[in-house]
């Protein structure tokens, strides 16, 4: 019981002047009861660790037995003179006919041959676009209250919770939401669907074309990826048709995998670059929030309506050698976190019909203490393999310690070595889900308010474009010209399923600020105070 309590938190909500009944016209208060996200770095399951180490010794064994053999080397042809050394090395190849020599190097060109040919390629990002929608879309806090009132859709206590959302969410009065929410005909059509999507993906992918300047015939591999909006023919077919791409290309698209599956689509595009060389590879993130719109009076169903907003991302990446002098980013590692198989994370964020029989996304009222648990285990593999060196040695001793010494101490003394995830990287983008989850993971992981600027801003100018925001947020470090060269980007992800996924890039050089940029009109008046 005392375990469950630690996990939550109160607030006091002021929920104005009461209009109406005995208490009319005085301030009223209400007590907010919420999950906290696990404090997981003290309970950091063993067994994710050795997953993380697992991964480290598979490609580290180079660095482990290379080192011993030069110094073995070194100490041996450092005990000899140059004479001698020429002598020994003249009479040993005088042993050997010149057959022997020459199959000696044969064997040698053909091993390092065989070992640089299996080697991954580098996937490289030659850049990036955000879209950014047109002025006319533009909601303020109030105005989404008032256009939701005259939209017929919401009673009064519908209303009343939404404005309360939306007042603690951490979104900002410039997000943008399609007109077809609005209006009292039903938004979730496939009609509505198409229009939106066909507005915010070729617009991601114009602004992408332009700047990279690859044309679309160029372009082999296409991955695309939308949750809940999957018509046939696909989203993928939508954007080959729209720019003729050639008929090899190949593609896919990604449904139903939520806000993380942005890291999903670029995985599966670097795996398919690792097996087609000297190709393109476009992966486009979206959701499409008119056929997602709630329109019914059940609460946990009405949450999504109150975050999610319009967005697309579109990114270029390459395993071409001659494209290392034009990349933005080189792709260092990819962690995937999948909770699926526990029933409670499985439901945590679910699609289903109302008693109205209403179409909608159900949040679970369990969903932060649940993202917290597959952001344990996804930090937990991460962490081997980027963290320095004295940071995985003083975590695994203590780790290690309390494991097998540990049964006879007390739980304030058990406390573990927190690793401190700003030495491993120099920019954040957390997936900006909601004010809450970023307060609570910036706790959890002991970031600074630097750290997680960038999520908080992208969360107040854009809200959550789902799968794209982490993409935003990169837009915006790039905006304020903070990644230089040798610079670690950490994209965090997480979403239905459960899942819980990271991407790690490291900077190819220092970015200059972009001639176009979702960012650039309103740089001026960020960082906000929230």
């Amino acid at each position: 019981m005392a375990g469950e309590e630690q996990l939550l938190s109160t607030e006091i909500v002021n929920r104005g002047i009461e209009s109406s009944g005995p208490d009319a016209g005085s301030l009223t208060f209400s007590v907010r009861v919420r999950r906290r996200l696990p404090d997981f770095v003290q309970s950091v399951n063993l067994k994710y660790v050795k997953l993380g180490y697992h991964y480290l010794i598979n490609h580290g064994i180079y660095l482990a037995t290379i080192p011993v053999l030069v110094l073995v080397f070194s100490a041996e042809v450092g005990s000899l003179s140059r004479e001698e050394l020429w002598r020994k090395l003249w009479d040993s190849t005088a042993r050997y006919d010149l057959a022997t020599v020459l199959a000696f190097f044969a064997v040698f060109v053909f091993t390092l041959t065989v070992y640089f040919m299996s080697r991954p390629r580098p996937i490289y990002l030659i850049d990036f676009a955000c879209y950014r929608p047109h002025d006319v879309l533009k909601v303020s806090k109030e105005q989404f209250i008032e256009l939701a009132r005259k939209s017929g859709k919401f009673d009064e206590a519908s209303l009343e919770f939404q404005k309360r959302i939306v007042e603690s969410s951490g979104i900002g009065d410039e997000t943008y939401v399609p007109k077809a929410v609005m209006s009292a005909e039903n938004c979730s059509t496939m009609k509505e669907g198409r229009a939106e999507a066909s507005m915010v993906m070729f617009g991601a992918l114009d602004e992408l074309f332009e700047k990279s300047r690859i044309r679309p015939k160029d372009v082999g591999i296409l991955v695309v990826n939308c949750s809940i909006f999957n018509p046939t023919p696909s989203l993928s077919a939508m954007i080959i048709n729209h720019y003729k791409m050639r008929g090899n290309i190949l593609s896919f698209n990604l449904g139903g995998m939520g806000c993380s599956a942005g890291i999903i689509a670029l995985d599966l595009a670097r795996d398919m670059l690792q097996a087609n060389p000297n190709n393109h590879a476009v992966v486009v993130s979206t959701e499409m929030v008119a056929y997602n719109w709630y329109p019914g009076r059940q609460r946990s169903m009405l949450i999504p309506n109150c975050f999610f907003r319009m967005g697309c991302s579109a990114v270029l990446l390459s395993n071409r050698r001659r494209d290392y002098h034009r990349a933005k980013y080189r792709l260092e590692h990819i962690v995937r976190t999948h909770k699926a198989a526990d029933d409670r994370s499985f439901r945590s964020v679910y699609q289903e019909e109302d008693e109205q029989r209403l179409k909608g996304l159900k949040i679970s009222k369990d969903l932060v203490e649940i993202g917290g648990d597959a952001l344990k285990t996804n930090i937990t593999t991460l962490g081997p393999l980027v963290l320095p060196f004295s940071e995985q040695l003083i975590f695994f001793a203590t780790l290690v310690w309390r494991h097998l010494f540990g049964s006879g101490v007390s739980q304030s003394q058990q406390r573990p070595y927190i690793p401190d995830y700003k030495l491993a990287f120099e920019h954040f983008c957390v997936h900006a889900a909601s004010k809450t989850v970023l307060n609570e993971l910036q706790r959890n992981l002991e970031l600074s308010d630097k750290n997680m600027e960038a999520s908080r801003m992208t969360l107040h100018r854009f809200g959550n474009t789902s799968s794209s925001s982490i993409w935003y947020e990169l837009a915006y470090l790039e905006a304020k010209e903070r990644v230089r060269r040798g610079d670690r980007v950490w994209q965090l992800a997480f979403g239905s399923g459960f899942k819980c996924n990271s991407a790690v890039w490291r900077s190819m050089r220092r970015i200059r600020r972009p001639s176009r940029n979702p960012w650039l009109d309103c740089l001026h008046s960020y960082p906000q105070p929230l």
